[in-house]
């Protein structure tokens, strides 16, 4: 729970009374690599803490073609947040890529504190505010970034996911083919 402290209070310090009442909300959670967190159809009400493992956030089309959407690594504050803030049924899907340790909250018991605790509130802000962020970043790199720059992108933004997954996943996310990627590969190693 120390890490978990540590990184709400990287985000927004809590006093010992909010972190207190927040600690006793989050309980352990193992998650077997393929397992999902979160799927689309449901409503979902949890949130999570990846203490150690990788994830992705994914959609899968009508025809069932997946697109990666984000990874979640350690230390990263997970959920699918639509469902959760608006109560409809979810998109995505939140798949574990390998075993993972989480520390799993039910979120309605998480926004209940934020009357009680205006510094729990004030951190979900925060926390919504970089979300929003990391958003915008992600599309604009998307947009503007050529596929070598966006490969580049994300080994700086997820050193040794690439050893841990396949790499169709990493293409996926990307936006690129297996084989594309392969060559942004080849030609970066030619480099060296």
């Amino acid at each position: 729970m120390n890490r978990l402290r540590q990184y709400i209070n990287q985000v927004s310090p809590l006093s010992e009374p909010a972190w207190q009442a927040v600690a006793a909300l989050f309980t352990v959670q193992s998650l077997a690599k393929n397992e999902y967190l979160a799927e689309a159809g449901r409503v979902e009400t949890t949130a999570a803490y990846v203490v150690e493992g990788a994830l992705r956030a994914f959609y899968r089309n009508e025809k069932g073609r997946e697109y990666n959407k984000t990874f979640f690594t350690a230390d990263d504050f997970i959920g699918a947040f639509s469902s959760l803030v608006t109560g409809q049924p979810n998109q995505i899907y939140i798949q574990a890529l390998t075993p993972c340790s989480l520390f799993v909250v039910d979120y309605p018991s998480l926004t209940g504190l934020y009357d009680v605790y205006p510094d729990c509130e004030r951190f979900a802000r925060r926390l919504a505010e970089g979300y929003f962020v990391y958003k915008e970043q992600r599309e604009l790199e998307l947009v503007l970034r050529n596929a070598d720059e966006r490969y580049l992108q994300f080994r700086q933004e997820y050193p040794g996911l690439e050893q841990l997954i396949p790499q169709y996943q990493v293409a996926s996310y990307l936006g690129i083919t297996p084989t594309q990627l392969s060559r942004i590969r080849a030609k970066m190693a030619s480099r060296r």
